[in-house]
């Protein structure tokens, strides 16, 4: 089935798609032309609100509405610029988003803004999440009310400067058959407010048991999700620069994870990035490309499309169209 972009009003990226009281609710990024210079770091990425839009049916026929902005760079104590990935998760009646965004010294972190209803307003914490960095919170509640956050990214997103949850003197970059960098997991407070443990590595094993290696295409980059099927434990992430969707299965939310294969193949525009979500009794992979813009990178618009897994749990590859 083609794909269907879910909202052409706008350039939207990133989405993080959960179901709260019946109702689909999409988080993502929100794209504007800043007139930055383009640079691998990401730059000209200078998002500075978040919306949510709404989708009560079907997500791939149904009416999708902007409940407006959520959350503003201007009412985060913290932060200065570049509000990028987030995720929302509720507890006891409440939802918290977890953003990501750059301090006023460059640094990502990881903040929390907390609001009564799925489509906000959202209240930011005035500090980020003691020992948070990096990039790209996917926020996931395990079946036993646990809830961890994934995150991380590699160039623009930081995750080089870092080794053992402490901060580098200089950047390393691994590669060849180097360990690569890997996404973090860590299990947040009962309140959602901060990190119950310190981060650890989310490890991808190849079918022998080992890492994939640096200069494996398939190896982690950014973008990082979880989502369970059957028992089982489905992380996914980008590829980042070789521009593929792959996915990672374990038997609990830390991993290690064994390689399963590629979601979805490359899309126009540098950048993959996706959420998998359980809607009406179906799966849907949510993500985004550049096609509307041109091929203008940092303009892109939100696509969703249906999902199955094959009688063994395995995930059919994809190419959206």
């Amino acid at each position: 089935m083609k794909a269907r972009y879910l909202f052409p009003e706008d350039y939207m990226a990133d989405p993080s798609a959960n179901v709260f009281n019946g109702k689909l609710y999409i988080y993502p990024s929100h794209d504007w032309d800043s007139g930055e210079c383009f640079d691998d770091d990401g730059g000209h990425f200078q998002m500075k609100d978040y919306h949510v839009l709404c989708i009560d049916g079907d997500p791939m026929t149904a009416e999708v509405k902007d409940c407006g902005k959520i959350l503003d760079v201007e009412n985060v104590a913290w932060a200065e610029k570049q509000m990028w990935d987030n995720d929302v998760v509720e507890k006891n009646g409440k939802y918290y988003l977890i953003f990501s965004a750059k301090d006023y010294n460059g640094v990502f972190h990881l903040g929390v803004a907390v609001a009564d209803k799925p489509e906000g307003p959202f209240i930011a914490n005035p500090d980020p999440i003691r020992g948070s960095y990096s990039i790209d919170p996917c926020v996931f509640k395990d079946d036993d009310g646990s809830i961890y956050v994934y995150f991380g990214g590699i160039w623009g997103g930081q995750l080089q400067w870092y080794k053992d949850n402490k901060a580098l003197k200089c950047e390393h970059l691994p590669e060849g058959k180097e360990d690569p960098l890997p996404s973090r997991v860590a299990k947040l407070t009962d309140d959602v407010q901060q990190f119950a443990e310190m981060p650890k590595a989310v490890v991808i094993l190849d079918e022998n048991g080992k890492p994939l290696p640096a200069d494996d295409p398939h190896r982690f980059f950014e973008a990082s999700w979880m989502h369970k099927y059957n028992g089982k434990y489905y992380f996914s992430y980008s590829t980042g620069d070789s521009h593929l969707l792959c996915y990672a299965i374990g038997d609990n939310p830390y991993g290690p994870f064994t390689y399963q294969g590629v979601i979805l193949e490359p899309v126009v525009g540098w950048t993959t990035h996706h959420s998998i979500a359980e809607v009406g009794g179906k799966w849907y992979l949510f993500h985004h490309d550049c096609v509307p813009s041109n091929d203008t990178t940092w303009l892109r618009s939100l696509k969703v499309m249906p999902l199955e897994y094959d009688e063994n749990g395995k995930i059919i590859t994809m190419k959206s169209e």
